[in-house]
């Protein structure tokens, strides 16, 4: 946000619920109905809130073994397995991740710097993360838009405590996922009857944001913050097009692009930071 987020009012900010590999992947855990479809709409909003530079929240589920084994779902995105990871096209080009750890201590104005900040949960209700519920009741912001899965479960709980903490909700009903048919009707008609916004992915992607945010461009890496926190990639967004398709540019290797040289033998900077940056892709922990 420019420079300063505080006194700012962001048009809106997207939720991204859950949209991970032990749900969309087809050799996931528990793989989602209609998953195939799903993928699509979710890479549309993915190409929307690039192109826009729209804030995102995230909320990844973690669960340690013994937390599963009473579910009705199969284990799924245990604590440091494949499957608990976003899958890759969810992650923005600058995010940071917040560790849960029953405290209020997150600052308000991550987005000054990150266009994504992903949460963990341990329980269906996002918003049961002391930090989560802290940062999201702070921000400037009173329209949210809603995506990813489940309906029945964590959708319509973010849904729900959004609209509590007198939010302007809106759900893309066709970039949500489910796994029992009659629990998500059920559930959208009762976000429907609270007033929460129904919408499809093509009604809303015909809208664009007044004023685009800008976020400042660092190296590829991992930086370790303190009070739970990383700051993770790092890298200029990939350019794509309306359907959420990457868009590849040739790499020119030092030659004249134009007529004109670009003035760089690889392409990339070799640029240090003062922060301690790694850059073999693991989260750094504080």
């Amino acid at each position: 946000m420019g420079s300063n987020i505080k006194g700012r009012q962001l048009p809106c900010v997207l939720m991204d619920v859950n949209t991970q590999n032990d749900f969309l992947r087809a050799d996931g855990a528990c793989p989602v109905a209609g998953r195939e479809d799903l993928i699509r709409s979710l890479r549309r909003m993915v190409a929307w809130a690039k192109r826009n530079h729209a804030p995102v929240i995230s909320s990844v589920d973690c669960h340690r073994d013994r937390e599963v084994r009473f579910t009705r779902l199969p284990p799924h995105c245990i604590d440091g397995t494949p499957g608990q990871q976003k899958i890759d096209f969810t992650l923005f080009g600058s995010y940071v991740k917040v560790e849960g750890d029953n405290t209020l201590v997150v600052p308000i104005d991550l987005f000054r710097n990150h266009q994504q900040v992903i949460f963990r949960k341990r329980t269906t209700d996002f918003l049961a993360n002391p930090k989560a519920d802290r940062f999201v009741s702070s921000l400037p912001a009173t329209n949210y838009v809603v995506y990813g899965l489940g309906i029945e479960g964590s959708v319509k709980s973010i849904a729900l405590g959004l609209l509590a903490r007198h939010k302007h909700v809106t759900v893309v009903v066709d970039a949500c996922g489910s796994w029992c048919a009659s629990d998500a009707e059920q559930a959208l008609r009762l976000m429907d009857a609270k007033g929460i916004e129904l919408t499809t992915v093509d009604q809303f992607v015909a809208n664009q944001l007044p004023r685009p945010i800008r976020y400042p461009r660092v190296r590829i890496g991992q930086v370790s913050l303190r009070n739970g926190m990383y700051a993770s990639l790092v890298r200029p967004p990939a350019m794509v097009d309306e359907n959420g398709e990457k868009i590849v540019v040739p790499k020119t290797n030092g030659q004249k692009l134009n007529g004109k040289s670009n003035g760089k033998a690889g392409g990339t900077s070799t640029r240090t930071d003062s922060a301690s940056v790694k850059t073999n892709g693991r989260p750094a922990r504080s």
